[in-house]
């Protein structure tokens, strides 16, 4: 075993050689695919007559494309009922794990693999989506790739990648009340910029996170890749370990004290050499809300949107931008925005543990009129969860709808959009003109919490003042 970062670490332990460009060959433990990147890499293997290599380390399920509220097949979308049909055959021929609709497992593929066991501390994984740094909650190094990278995958369970710098970024101290993980990466990219993370991993630690459940480490390493990084991680510790413990695909008896006794050796060394390090001060995060149209554009919901003269001058055109497709003054309070629709999921907060936190919020409250409030679990497991505590009771009394699992309006490649210029109170994990399914439409990224605060006022409010 190597010395130096959990990264060093991994990588070293899953490197297969030295390629001529100079990058590294990458041995990649699991493989997580879905129906949007899948159907183009499999028929890249067709035309070449290659089979997938390891399908027992392959694991497929839907969750782009599935409607949340009407499940009937064929899908209403003739779009989305080919690449489901596509996916269903694609993992028929290769003898592939599906988690399909109503098999107890399907969901969005960031939320069943860490709900199943399936990612664990020490692996690599690779998913054709962007936000695969979740995964780094728990001491992985997980990438998301392209369509192509898939083939590369599915055909040699390997990946050619130059190696990345490592930056530690701590946050020390407690959280206040209506503070979250989303505030806290939000606060992140906010500091560090858009790019600030190109060409790094980044280790997040510190006592903030050491204080994190697990599904709060996951939010942040989810957004990771918003801030540039290519991925990012949590070192283990027994929060990883307890959360591990008896789920489907974790090691069982002997073989789970060898493995706590592997992952415990991965973490990073204490006098690890970081090529960059960062601290924050956990006392300074405030619930915050993003007012542009980049992750980067955030601000704490009780201050104004920044003027021009207030930012570097390298920002100050994407600025320009963001005023006009937002419709937003600079200098005027993000607070009091009215909203029009208010969405709680996605990868990055749609986990038992945001719905429970949602609840508190809704519960005794009710949706302002006019707007439309929905909740959709990120998986059919945690959807099970929530009916068992009562927690989709809650929302519908507050009058929110209570969606079947999938990703819903976070990318909007189902029937879950904005509609023109609305403006949603979203708590998924990017702000892209046109992300949530309308090409004007608008978005504003918050916590769950604070999505409920926007959706039982009409407009953006401090969820500090429902505490």
């Amino acid at each position: 075993m190597s010395t130096g970062t959990l990264f060093d670490k991994v990588w070293d332990a899953h490197t297969v050689g030295t390629l001529p460009s100079g990058q590294t060959q990458l041995f990649i433990g699991l493989h997580l695919i879905h129906e949007v990147t899948s159907p183009q890499a499999f028929a890249m293997l067709r035309e070449r007559n290659l089979t997938v290599l390891f399908p027992d380390r392959t694991v497929a399920t839907v969750d782009h494309i599935v409607p949340t509220d009407n499940l009937a097949r064929p899908l209403a979308d003739s779009i989305a009922e080919d690449m489901m049909q596509a996916l269903e055959q694609n993992c028929k021929e290769n003898n592939i794990t599906f988690y399909n609709v109503g098999s107890g497992n399907q969901g969005i593929v960031h939320v069943i693999a860490p709900e199943q066991g399936l990612t664990q501390p020490g692996m690599t994984i690779a998913c054709g989506d962007s936000h695969t740094a979740t995964h780094g909650a728990f001491g992985a190094i997980a990438f998301g790739i392209g369509t192509s990278q898939v083939r590369d995958v599915l055909a040699s369970q390997t990946l050619a990648l130059a190696k990345l710098k490592v930056r530690k970024i701590e946050v020390n101290g407690t959280l206040k009340p209506g503070v979250y993980a989303k505030d806290v990466i939000l606060h992140i990219i906010r500091k560090l910029g858009v790019k600030g993370g190109v060409g790094y991993a980044y280790e997040f630690a510190g006592t903030t996170f050491e204080q994190m459940s697990m599904e709060e480490r996951m939010t942040v390493c989810n957004m990771a890749i918003e801030g540039g990084a290519r991925c990012g991680y949590v070192n283990p510790d027994q929060v990883t370990f307890d959360y591990l413990k008896g789920r489907d695909f974790a090691p069982k008896a002997a073989e789970w004290d060898k493995a706590v006794a592997w992952w415990n050796n991965i973490r990073s060394d204490a006098d690890a050499v970081y090529d960059d390090v960062i601290v924050f001060d956990a006392a300074t995060i405030a619930p915050t809300v993003t007012w542009g149209i980049t992750p980067g554009q955030g601000i704490a919901v009780n201050e104004s949107v920044p003027t021009p003269d207030e930012m570097p001058v390298d920002e100050r055109a994407i600025a320009e931008e963001a005023y006009q497709y937002m419709d937003l003054q600079p200098g005027k309070p993000v607070q009091g925005t009215k909203v029009d629709v208010c969405f709680i999921g996605s990868c990055t907060n749609g986990r038992i543990s945001d719905l429970r936190e949602a609840a508190k919020f809704a519960q005794g409250r009710h949706v302002a009129a006019g707007i439309k409030a929905f909740v959709v679990p990120g998986s059919e497991r945690v959807k099970k969860q929530a009916e068992a505590e009562g927690l989709h009771d809650i929302f519908v009394e507050a009058g929110f709808e209570w969606r079947e699992p999938g990703c819903s309006m976070c990318l909007a490649m189902n029937p879950d959009k904005l509609q023109g210029r609305q403006l949603s109170a979203s708590s998924s994990n990017r702000n892209f003109k046109g992300r949530q399914g309308s090409s004007s439409g608008r978005t504003l990224l918050m916590s769950p919490a604070m999505v409920v605060a926007a959706a039982v006022t009409g407009q953006v409010t401090d969820v500090r003042e429902l505490i």
